[in-house]
């Protein structure tokens, strides 16, 4: 493509994926000071922190908020059955909903539970619950939420999910919530055995922000499951050609939106061994690469 990238997508980076062992208000400030990124998404800082929130209203970036580690770290199920647990998890996407708030996003993305094929269509039932009670509070703050799809049985094994369960849901949300819609994430299709093409046209009118990532999807290779190795990295499924046809399929179906462009962040993480700057060094290169050879 001749044009930036940054006239049709509005770049962004996982705070959290990127720099993880370095102080959250630290690497916000570097993010700030890169004018390569438009958007950044945060977990949160922990109740009101006075230092980010005067970086991220200075910086122009557009501010998401991922809930997804307030209910990986303690183990919270949004669709859990038990009815005590389910709303344990509800009360920490509450949470979420007014740091957000104040820290300047307008939304949220969280994700499904864990789930048992036995008790799959009740499960169903639990996290139509709790997204309907987000999405209600979400509403009357003038914000949206947002569900990421993930693998189903490979490593989170969340409910949502396949491309075609996760539009199932999503139509049954805008049935009574039009703030509602899904997050897909290039690094979760070879977790789910799905394309780009797939799951970009199953889930089509439902999709309102992205990411893109590598993942391993060999057993017993290193970096196995949804650990957002670096692209290139060995046994890995994706690399600059697959993230080319991501951004074709994109293009094909009508996601390059100058008025109003989409987020498309970047979800890697460094090996233990590894240095984050340069792995988000490698990330840059890598999309500058694929854009370069996208078809005008």
């Amino acid at each position: 493509m001749r044009e930036s990238i940054h006239k049709y997508f509005q770049v962004g980076l996982i705070q959290w994926m990127s720099y993880p062992q370095i102080p959250p208000t630290q690497s916000l400030r570097a993010i700030a000071g890169d004018d390569y990124f438009d958007a950044v998404e945060v977990k949160g800082f922990g109740n009101e922190n006075p230092e980010a929130k005067a970086i991220l209203t200075q910086s122009h970036l557009l501010v998401c908020y991922g809930a997804q580690p307030r209910l990986l770290g303690p183990g919270l199920n949004p669709n859990a059955l038990d009815e005590n647990e389910r709303l344990k998890a509800e009360a920490t996407l509450l949470e979420a909903l007014d740091e957000a708030e104040y820290l300047g996003a307008k939304g949220i993305a969280f994700l499904a539970g864990r789930w048992k094929e036995d008790t799959k269509a009740q499960s169903y039932e639990q996290l139509l619950k709790t997204t309907r009670t987000i999405c209600g509070q979400a509403q009357e703050k003038g914000m949206h939420v947002e569900l990421e799809v993930f693998d189903f049985d490979m490593d989170k094994a969340a409910l949502i999910g396949p491309a075609p369960y996760a539009a199932r849901f999503a139509a049954d949300m805008r049935t009574t919530h039009s703030n509602f819609g899904l997050l897909v994430d290039l690094s979760h299709f070879p977790t789910t055995y799905e394309t780009s093409r797939f799951v970009i046209r199953t889930l089509r009118p439902y999709i309102t922000h992205f990411h893109f990532g590598n993942a391993v999807v060999r057993q017993n290779c290193d970096g196995y499951g949804d650990q957002h190795p670096r692209m290139g990295y060995p046994n890995g499924a994706n690399d600059t050609a697959e993230l080319l046809e991501y951004l074709r399929v994109l293009k094909q179906e009508g996601f390059f939106c100058a008025d109003n462009p989409y987020v498309l962040s970047l979800e890697v993480a460094p090996r233990p061994e590894e240095d984050p700057h340069i792995v988000l060094a490698n990330t840059k290169r890598v999309l500058n690469r694929a854009w370069a050879l996208l078809e005008d």
